[in-house]
This record gives structure tokens, sequence and C-alpha cells, in this order.
């Protein structure tokens, strides 16, 4: 077993993010998990990412706030526990319009070149 403490979660940086601080939680580590990894990533008011795409799915789990997904121009707000995968290649906004934070769960595989 693997055991990160939120205390000792390493940040990253996230390529078409703004205003928001990425934590990983597993992945990307020594004996880590082989399949995927997981980070938190924490949007201040105002901040976002996209419109972009990646060649791998993502899976979004909401844990505070409201986020708004945007795909093809239809929004999407999601709340606290709600979640939804964006498969690849999929363009995707996303904007958090709330005054607090919102905090979101991410998983998804690694990259191709990583495996």
């Amino acid at each position: 077993m693997l055991v990160t403490r939120f205390r000792d979660a390493q940040p990253y940086t996230a390529p078409n993010h703004r205003e928001m601080l990425g934590l990983r939680l597993q992945g990307f580590m020594k004996n880590g998990p082989t399949n995927q990894w997981v980070g938190l990533s924490q949007f201040l008011p105002g901040g976002g990412a996209g419109p972009d795409s990646t060649p791998i799915e993502k899976i979004y789990v909401v844990l505070e706030g409201e986020i708004t997904i945007i795909i093809n121009g239809t929004e999407t707000v999601l709340s606290k526990y709600d979640s939804c995968t964006i498969p690849a290649d999929e363009i995707r906004e996303i904007i958090n319009r709330r005054n607090n934070i919102c905090i979101i769960l991410v998983v998804m595989p690694y990259p191709p070149e990583v495996k």
C-alpha cells in the first residue's frame, strides 16, 4: 500500500489552467499506481481551464463548490459530489463562476508516453 498524506501532496502545474492549484495525490511516483493518477484541483473564483482537449479521458468529481463545464456550447454545472467523464479528444472548458473555491478530484490514465 502506498499512502500519500494530504500535507505531503506535491503541487503540479497543468497546461492551459488558470487560477488553479493542483496537488498530486497518487501517481507519477515510485511504487505508485500503474494505470492512472489522481489529482486535486483547487480553482479560485474566476479560475478555469481550456478550452482544449487531451488524448485521454478524464473523470471529475466535485468535492466542494460548483464548476461550469462547457462542451460544444452546452454548459453543465456540477455541484458537490456530482461527477462527469470527459472522453478523449473532447474539447472542454471549465470555469468557476462562484465566489468560493471549487475543489475537484481528477482521475486520469497516464499519458501514452509515460507507460
